[in-house]
């Protein structure tokens, strides 16, 4: 990995040395390809589809048969699920919107766990679900991922402090930049 350098004059000996003002150049263009983008998808009429791979059909079919509340737990989880296949989503929200006990949510999502359908990952005490993107994915087929972040979180009224519930209809989305990590060059 290779560190880049940002100064005031850049070090014309260095192929990773930047001056501030190029620097700040290429961050704008970067956030201006991103935004570009972000409104290419918003305007796509595929924007809320999800694409599925018809290679798991037999065992989506049987997981119908077998176990139709964690069938219905998948299904509700990648409707909800961002463009990086991920969401975070208390069992208290799933309860209410499925209709069913703590327990069968418990039950149900060790079933999809081992039957390889999601991957369970913590964050302090919420649970961010990761569903397999070889099976359903909500991106452009050239650019799926597993498991990158942000995610889409999931609340329920019901969970909220007295104090400080809200009318929904109340809430605004704000873009927040997110960072991710770079892989090791080989």
């Amino acid at each position: 990995m290779s560190t880049l350098t940002v100064s005031e004059k850049p070090n014309l000996l260095s192929n990773n040395s930047l001056s501030f003002d190029e620097r700040a150049l290429q961050l704008k263009s970067k956030e201006k390809a991103e935004m570009d983008a972000i409104k290419r998808e918003k305007q796509s009429p595929f924007s809320r589809w999800t694409q599925f791979n018809n290679e798991h059909t037999k065992e989506l079919m049987m997981l119908a048969i077998k176990h139709p509340k964690a069938h219905a737990i998948l299904y509700f989880l990648v409707d909800q699920m961002d463009n990086y296949n991920a969401c975070i989503c208390s069992t208290a929200v799933m309860q209410e919107v499925l209709g069913v006990s703590r327990q069968t949510i418990s039950k149900n999502i060790k079933v999809l766990k081992d039957l390889g359908f999601l991957v369970t990952l913590k964050s302090g005490n919420a649970n961010v679900y990761t569903i397999n993107d070889k099976v359903y994915w909500k991106s452009w087929g050239n650019n799926r991922q597993y498991s990158k972040f942000p995610a889409n979180v999931v609340l329920a009224m019901s969970e909220q402090d007295e104090d400080y519930k809200i009318n929904f209809a109340d809430l605004k989305a704000e873009k927040i930049k997110t960072v991710s990590l770079k892989e090791k060059e080989s």
